[in-house]
């Protein structure tokens, strides 16, 4: 029996404990929030020329998740925030050659946002050794925000609200 801050453990429930500190112990590299008029994307999506500016912010695959309809452009406008704070957790911006569609905002079967980043952003967040992304957006009518945290150490277990970074 040890004591500790004059608790009593048996040596198998510091070994749990060790354990589970081991596992849930990361460090944050990063955090980014961003806030955005959805009036913006509202506008674009009712213009022609906003076909191509919305294909210059979002990857096809971005523009496939948030389908059509009502709440299209609260949902264009989030994932807009989304990859804003993402760049702002990476430390980069939209400098050092990275491109909006570097930073693609998916959806897990949960329902909760994915970061997977390609080409410039996801080696910066290599060289950053970030290893995980939280990630969460809200909006109403008006507005969006998100905000993004990039982790490094332990892994975590697949199916997270997280995403290694690919190239």
């Amino acid at each position: 029996m040890a004591r500790v801050f004059g608790l009593a453990f048996t040596r198998w429930d510091l070994v749990r404990i060790s354990i589970s500190w081991h596992c849930v112990c990361m460090s944050i590299i990063g955090h980014g929030i961003d806030i955005v008029e959805v009036e913006h994307f509202r506008r674009l999506c009712k213009t022609p020329s906003g076909a191509r500016t919305l294909g210059r912010y979002f990857t096809p695959a971005e523009l496939a998740l948030v389908g059509s309809g009502p709440k299209r452009a609260e949902r264009l406008a989030g994932r807009f925030a989304a990859k804003e704070a993402v760049l702002k957790a990476l430390g980069t911006g939209f400098t050092q050659g990275i491109s909006f569609t570097d930073v693609d905002i998916g959806i897990l079967p949960s329902g909760a946002p994915i970061v997977v980043l390609h080409a410039r952003a996801a080696e910066v967040a290599v060289e950053r050794a970030i290893t995980t992304w939280l990630v969460t957006i809200s909006h109403t009518t008006a507005f969006a925000a998100a905000s993004a945290i990039a982790l490094t150490g332990a892994d975590r277990d697949e199916g997270s609200r997280a995403s290694l970074p690919t190239a």
